[in-house]
């Protein structure tokens, strides 16, 4: 579903656009590791370090590639709405982040930025499966806002649970923009906790406790 040209420009409208743009996936994985590296680390040099590794391998590269495809015609936009465009920024993401969890694991970054670029790879796969396996059109931002929020949950404690109308929002931007409907949207946030957000928890709460 794509949001139709003549689509009055409402601030329900808006305000689903600002949303949109703000908690973009590439948002949320340029900041996550950050937050993340911190918390393995407590240093700004390790923070820098393996939450740049993350970030840039899961979020700036892939976005390059989907930015420079989009003004080529490519795809639809920078988030690609049309679910048919979205072979080549998948394969973009799961190979860039799959370097990126190599150079941690042979770098020797901490068990936790390990599992959450794992984590955030498994989701990815996941949806790249429901995306082309079922040829249903997923959404990235509901998955990557609340696997991101559980993560931060389970680093920080729950008080990052006030988060979560973030992750409401999000969703609810979608759909008002017709990228998507309600039951992807659903359906997304469902993959981000369940492929994402809690597998990681779980890792870093036993396996690296």
């Amino acid at each position: 579903m794509t949001a139709p040209t003549d689509l009055a420009p409402t601030p329900a409208h808006r305000l689903a656009r600002l949303a949109t743009e703000v908690l973009a996936p590439w948002v949320w994985v340029l900041g996550l590791p950050l937050a993340i590296g911190w918390h393995a680390t407590g240093t700004p040099g390790g923070t820098l370090l393996w939450g740049l590794v993350v970030g840039v391998t899961g979020s700036v590269i892939p976005m390059l590639v989907i930015v420079r495809g989009a003004r080529r015609g490519a795809w639809e936009g920078h988030h690609v709405t049309n679910r048919e465009g979205r072979v080549i920024p998948f394969a973009v993401c799961t190979s860039s982040l799959a370097v990126g969890i190599a150079i941690l694991v042979l770098g020797g970054a901490p068990g936790e930025m390990t599992a959450l670029a794992v984590a955030m790879f498994v989701t990815l796969v996941v949806s790249v499966t429901i995306t082309f396996g079922l040829h249903w059109k997923v959404s990235m931002h509901a998955a990557v806002a609340s696997g991101a929020v559980v993560m931060l949950v389970a680093a920080y404690g729950p008080l990052l649970a006030l988060l979560t109308p973030a992750v409401v929002l999000v969703c609810w931007s979608r759909v008002e923009l017709r990228d998507h409907t309600t039951a992807q949207v659903w359906v997304g946030a469902a993959v981000g906790v369940l492929a994402g957000g809690l597998p990681h928890w779980a890792l870093v709460t036993t396996v690296l406790a």
